[in-house]
């Protein structure tokens, strides 16, 4: 009994001890307690909200958890869904300078393949620099609608 008694403290206590900090560090607001109900049944909270999302992100991530069995009525999705949107928001992503990135910024941030991203700077190198989204367009290899669904990451400074 006593071995027992032992063994269930020391699961107990590192699990007590690590969650508590973490339980002080969510935001108060309406959602956390209902976050907190959802999300334990599976893994632990940090798991939760260690992702940045937008809206939509979070809104897919609940989704899915609901497929994989998380309980949750439909006003605590909601709670749920605008405490992580306001309280565990998408960072906001570097813009690329098409005019000054090197190959492996064009393929992480705009989401180029490597024979892209040279294609891109042999235009670059061959023609000068883009002024331009409809210049960026002109790069042999790359279909132009890659650059329009990024432009909001594009910068020609």
């Amino acid at each position: 009994m006593r071995h027992t008694i032992r063994f269930h403290l020391r699961a107990v206590v590192p699990a007590v001890f690590f969650t508590l900090p973490l339980l002080a560090q969510l935001p108060e607001g309406a959602g956390r307690a209902e976050l907190e109900q959802m999300c334990k049944g599976c893994h632990e909270l940090a798991r939760s909200i260690s992702l940045r999302q937008d809206r939509a992100g979070w809104d897919k991530t609940l989704t899915k958890m609901s497929a994989f069995g998380m309980k949750a009525t439909d006003r605590d999705y909601a709670l749920v869904l605008d405490y992580l949107a306001k309280n565990y928001p998408a960072e906001e992503l570097a813009r690329i300078n098409v005019n000054k990135a090197p190959a492996i910024e064009l393929e992480s941030g705009l989401g180029l393949r490597r024979s892209q991203a040279a294609a891109l700077i042999a235009y670059r190198t061959k023609n000068g620099d883009f002024k331009s989204l409809d210049d960026l367009k002109k790069v042999p290899q790359i279909d132009p609608e890659k650059f329009e669904a990024k432009k909001d990451r594009i910068t020609f400074e």
